[in-house]
């Protein structure tokens, strides 16, 4: 082997992100030492592995033969990370843990709070993402997640079913004359996530007569949508454990359309199963979670 660890990492990462500068923020370095790690294994292997491409890097024939070898030596460097880290039996260390934006924002801080106090020597990393992040791939070591992981490496318990609503401000419902029935929301705007029809379509199924007009405002980011529904912007959705935490909102005709119910899933990887302190903050966040109200 010509070429140490740290360098074909580099490469693999370079490919991943397209560009040294998001390659750089992913592994944490300066872009100037991103770029070394690249250019010496270029000068190792005596080939060129990236061409430039506007602002951006795209592999070139040696850069894409080569591109597999390596990832499943990434593959295999996070499978003895992980047996590693599935032997550690002490509390202390760090762990992450990552949910969606609106459940970190708002089911997680006082759990941590207490955890924090359980265990004060574990440092605790946050990955708020609506993403599915990669367990196998250590990108987190543990997930709560709306559906089960079919990966066979990982496992998974699950802690509830909790129920998704309508809101709105009083304000908003009086300004489109207070429906009393879901026919009544045919003019209402209600904010969206994306552009699919997937959102609408599983509020027609409720008895909602709504269409793509009616989606007047969209953003992906879940914590500005709780944001935008508490101004008055439309009406929102949200899972009820946390949208009944707003007394700016109120249930949008919540006794004549039926709830969205959707599983929560705590999930990580089968190494990590027995790592003392992953078991620990894993049955933890179980119990925790099981508690919030239905």
């Amino acid at each position: 082997m010509k070429f140490d660890w740290n360098r074909a990492r580099a490469f693999l990462v370079t490919a991943e992100e397209g560009s040294l500068s998001a390659a750089a923020r992913a592994l944490g370095l300066t872009q100037p030492t991103l770029g070394r790690q690249v250019d010496a294994l270029e000068d190792e292997l005596g080939v060129v592995l990236f061409e430039r491409a506007g602002r951006g890097l795209v592999l070139t024939p040696s850069g894409v033969e080569l591109l597999d070898h390596v990832r499943a030596m990434g593959d295999a460097a996070g499978r003895v990370s992980l047996a590693a880290s599935g032997q550690a039996q002490t509390i202390e260390g760090s762990i992450s843990i990552t949910a969606s934006e609106i459940e970190a924002a708002h089911l997680l801080p006082p759990i941590i709070r207490k955890l924090r106090k359980m265990a004060p020597g574990m440092e605790i990393e946050i990955v708020a993402s609506n993403a599915a992040l990669d367990l196998r791939r250590r990108e987190a070591d543990i997930a709560i997640r709306s559906f089960r992981p079919t990966q066979p490496e990982l496992i998974a318990r699950k802690i509830r079913d909790d129920k998704g609503r309508l809101y709105a401000t009083p304000g908003y419902l009086e300004s489109i004359g207070n429906p009393q029935s879901p026919k009544d929301l045919v003019k209402a705007e209600f904010i969206g996530f994306d552009t699919t029809d997937l959102y609408i379509n599983g509020l027609n199924a409720l008895g909602v007569p709504i269409t793509r007009d009616n989606i007047t405002v969209l953003s992906a980011n879940h914590l500005l949508h709780w944001e935008l529904t508490k101004a008055g912007v439309g009406i929102g959705n949200f899972p009820q454990v946390i949208g009944d935490m707003a007394p700016e909102l109120v249930r949008v005709l919540d006794d004549k359309i039926e709830p969205m119910v959707f599983p929560m899933w705590l999930t990580t990887h089968r190494e990590l199963n027995t790592s003392r302190r992953v078991r620990m903050v894993f049955d933890f966040l179980a119990e925790e979670l099981g508690k919030l109200p239905q």
